[in-house]
């Protein structure tokens, strides 16, 4: 019997998960046959933590999936979501703080919302998806900085300073705390500082750092020690939280601009009751249970140490996102991640071009508290044995049959 042992499962297409009533363990069913897996949303376990299985129990048992029935704007507000965006803000260290719907789309209203026409975007060459899809609705100009390189971005606002001295708009610069793909935290300090030089204001990011980096999970910017520098602050419930929505926190004025502004807040439903609470609970045990982001970086800093110590390249990541670095080109990739799924019943995340380079393979490995010292142990003998197999070209000489 495998660690699921008898428990009841629930399914949808190929995958089904362990239903249980404590802890949810990185395992699921992928076509009938149990795996380990390293790529869920769940960063600090709490998706099935006992608490929050409760209180979401309760509050859907309450109010049912339709309350409110309404935007905030209208009739969709309540008392627990002003206590969740207050509670937010004080985690963060910011005046105010403001619910969305969705991380993504919130990310792509912020931006769309905070500038117009005469004012001008300086943004992270890698930033993530959603804010590449805000700046396309800008209707300014926008300036890309290299990757992490502060030398280049004070080149992009001493271009943005001059448009913006002609146009009488402001500069808002974009970064993430903790870019997904590479698990490199964005430079926050040092780009607070060139402050000291320029006239402009930082929106950061941090759906992988909320939760999971700085003393008390506050963020990203509470590791690198700038929270005041940081003017707009967004995080999500996807990771850390293991829910849905997301929250963006400033001064009051900036916030209830959005608040009033912001389009796909305005015209769409409030967040449900029940996901609410849930939220309120889930912040609650972040807050009060720092041991689980401490089992995360145990698991996130053993699993990269013995990679290290393997010989894989892990990149630049200085956070729990673990990304493996291969030479291979996309058929390799497909080999791999059907040989590790098959064979050593492992699942894990692929990347390959074009959002890595050409001949390069990158298997993504997401930590969270609730992996184990053997998930670790397991997985590094297994990369081990599909490295040597890559490097000798077992999988250029064997044929793998898809499914």
């Amino acid at each position: 019997m495998g660690p699921l042992g008898q428990h009841q499962k629930w399914s949808h297409g190929y995958f089904s998960f362990p239903k249980l009533e404590g802890e949810i363990a990185p395992h699921m069913q992928f076509k009938g046959k149990e795996h380990l897996v390293w790529s869920l949303n769940n960063y600090l376990g709490l998706a099935n933590h006992p608490e929050v299985r409760k209180a979401d129990e309760q509050a859907a048992a309450e109010f049912g999936m339709a309350y409110p029935m309404g935007a905030r704007m209208m009739s969709g507000n309540s008392k627990y979501h002003e206590q969740l965006e207050q509670e937010l803000a004080v985690f963060v260290g910011k005046p105010d703080a403001f619910l969305l719907n969705y991380g993504y789309q919130g990310m792509v209203s912020i931006i769309d919302t905070l500038v117009d026409r005469n004012d001008v975007i300086v943004y992270d060459a890698e930033s993530h998806a959603c804010i590449i899809d805000g700046l396309r609705l800008h209707m300014g100009k926008r300036f890309v900085y290299q990757h992490n390189d502060i030398d280049s971005a004070r080149k992009q606002l001493e271009r943005a300073t001059k448009l913006t001295k002609e146009s009488g708009g402001g500069i808002l610069l974009i970064t993430e705390g903790v870019f997904g793909m590479s698990g490199a935290q964005g430079k926050l300090k040092e780009i607070v500082e060139l402050k000291n030089d320029f006239e402009f204001r930082i929106l950061v990011d941090d759906a992988h750092g909320f939760g999971t980096m700085g003393k008390t999970g506050a963020g990203t910017h509470e590791a690198q020690d700038c929270i005041d520098g940081i003017d707009v602050y967004f995080g999500t419930f996807a990771k850390s939280m293991a829910g849905i929505g997301a929250f963006v926190a400033s001064t009051e004025e900036i916030t209830n601009f959005l608040r009033y502004n912001m389009r796909s807040q305005t015209f769409a439903k409030a967040l449900p009751m029940p996901m609410v609470i849930g939220l309120l609970k889930r912040l609650e045990l972040l807050k009060s249970q720092p041991e689980l982001k401490d089992k995360l970086w145990e698991i996130a800093t053993t699993l990269q140490k013995g990679l290290r110590e393997r010989g894989f390249d892990l990149g630049v990541t200085n956070s729990v996102v673990t990304p493996v670095f291969l030479k291979g080109e996309l058929t390799d990739a497909t080999a791999i991640t059907f040989d590790l799924r098959e064979n050593y019943s492992i699942f894990c995340s692929i990347v390959v071009y074009p959002v890595i380079p050409k001949g390069m393979i990158e298997l993504r490995l997401i930590p969270t508290a609730v992996h184990t010292l053997e998930d670790v142990q397991r997985t590094l003998d297994a990369f081990s044995e599909v490295s040597q197999k890559l490097e000798n070209g077992y999988y250029k000489e064997n044929q793998f049959a898809i499914a």
